[in-house]
């Protein structure tokens, strides 16, 4: 009896950081605990439909993952009131600096934040990458399942916008560099 349940949780907790669904779209199952999730092989990835939103820095245009067609994506959730996203910003400009001449992508998504503070969190950093200004965080309901209140978190897409990896605590270089370097040489999809 003892074994069949041990059986039945590791089953339940594979399933649940499963990241594709009947549709073949993303759905987040959770993180069995922890704060960092990688979906491999890439055949169990599955895909993000477009996030798309205003541009913090230029009212009225729309920046969307769409946009990034073949280039690996790195999401990041952030606000300029949050204390963990001030402390990842570095990190997430030195792999972004890194990792753009391979084609990888960053794009922030700024939720609960005012445009002025947030654009001043921006400027004053230097971040090098572009963001979508959503309070609401309307932005973030096609990321099925997932939390919400992560913040900061970031998500990692594959050439064919797959998710590819979770971290849904602020990233350190170190742990982001790696698998931004291992999507980056995977093979572009088949167009």
């Amino acid at each position: 009896m003892r074994a069949a349940l041990l059986a039945l949780a590791a089953l339940l907790l594979v399933a649940g950081c499963s990241s594709g669904s009947p549709d073949g779209n993303f759905t987040f199952g959770g993180t069995g605990g922890g704060t960092t999730v990688t979906y491999d092989p890439p055949e169990s990835r599955g895909v993000l439909p477009a996030v798309s939103g205003d541009s913090l820095l230029e009212p009225g245009r729309v920046l969307s993952t769409d946009a990034y067609r073949g280039q690996v994506v790195v999401l990041n959730v952030w606000g300029s009131w949050c204390g963990p996203c001030r402390a990842e910003a570095d990190a997430l400009d030195q792999v972004a600096s890194a990792s753009a001449p391979r084609g990888v992508q960053f794009l922030g998504i700024d939720v609960r934040d005012q445009r002025d503070a947030a654009a001043d969190f921006v400027r004053d950093r230097g971040v090098v990458y572009p963001s979508v200004f959503d309070p609401p965080g309307r932005s973030l309901l096609v990321l099925r399942g997932y939390p919400r209140n992560a913040v900061p978190s970031t998500i990692v897409l594959d050439r064919s916008h797959r998710v590819a990896a979770v971290f849904l605590t602020a990233v350190l270089a170190s742990d982001l560099q790696p698998v931004v370097d291992r999507l980056a040489a995977e093979p572009a999809p088949a167009s």
